[in-house]
């Protein structure tokens, strides 16, 4: 079973919801933030799950995440792992709560 989920319906009860809302919204609004690089980067794994994911962040938005933070001098490194960190946990429990 997969999640067939508009924007505003992604569960939050699963961590890191707020990053993929958030993200969600961003990209489908053309901004380029944290939140929509970050799902952008996940998006392959996202759709799998059936969440409707809108096209953008284009190039690599893995290296443009990282440049963001380094820019924002929020320790790039760091941030960069934890927000990967967060989406993964998200996708992990979305699996989990599709299979049960």
């Amino acid at each position: 079973m997969t999640y067939h989920l508009p924007v505003r319906d992604v569960p939050t009860d699963l961590p890191g919801h707020e990053l993929v809302s958030d993200g969600l919204a961003d990209l489908a609004a053309g901004r380029e933030t944290e939140s929509s690089l970050l799902v952008a980067m996940a998006a392959p794994r996202l759709r799998t799950l059936g969440f409707d994911v809108p096209d953008g962040g284009d190039g690599q938005p893995s290296h443009r995440l990282y440049e963001l933070l380094a820019e924002r001098g929020l320790g790039a490194h760091s941030a960069y792992n934890a927000l990967v960190g967060r989406m993964v946990s998200f996708a992990r429990a979305a699996e989990h709560a599709s299979s049960g």
